[in-house]
């Protein structure tokens, strides 16, 4: 159902599955390998793949915890975007990588639930994306010291609301690993 013309591809996004991103997150070790289990049907079903990787004050460039954990490999004709801020389409090219692509649908996994997954899934949908999130390939950290719900809350808050999401011509929805399709944006 995009908004977005002749852009009826589906690409699957991999957010921040960074050393110092996902070393202390809530099922840090499953969701890597559901990430996995989707890059190797997305590869299977010649679905665009398309890494983020953020860098800040606590994620310097080229330092260990900028790193993409080891158990994920990116291949190199894979696009790579580097983002600084939480939205992955702000101040980057992932708007052009995508539309080279002819996307118009994201399927969205990685980190951090509260924040990278959160504002990216809602910088597409406005931007004219239908922008799936795989509940169970996304992770976030104990914050709860700071007042924060617990991750397992944090992640079952943002499935369930993310799962009723839309826009005029456009739709989020929430799936698990075992029920993503890569079908073409407005045929589910």
């Amino acid at each position: 159902m995009t908004t977005l013309p002749d852009r009826p591809h589906t690409a699957l996004l991999v957010i921040d599955v960074q050393n110092g991103t996902v070393n202390h997150t809530h099922n840090r070790d499953s969701v890597i390998a559901n990430i996995n289990a989707l890059l190797d049907k997305a590869r299977a079903e010649h679905v665009p793949v398309v890494w983020v990787q953020h860098n800040d004050e606590n994620l310097p460039r080229d330092s260990e915890s900028w790193q993409y954990v080891p158990e994920l490999v990116r291949r190199e004709s894979e696009p790579l975007v580097h983002k600084s801020y939480f939205d992955s389409f702000e101040g980057t090219d992932l708007e052009e990588r995508l539309a080279e692509r002819g996307v118009g649908r994201l399927v969205i996994t990685g980190a951090q639930t509260d924040a990278c997954i959160r504002s990216t899934l809602h910088g597409a949908l406005v931007r004219g994306y239908d922008a799936t999130l795989v509940g169970d390939a996304h992770t976030t950290e104990d914050l709860t010291e700071y007042g924060a719900p617990s991750p397992e809350q944090v992640i079952v808050h943002t499935n369930m609301y993310w799962d009723w999401q839309t826009a005029p011509g456009r739709r989020g929805g929430t799936v698990e690993t075992k029920s993503v399709t890569f079908a073409p944006a407005g045929n589910g």
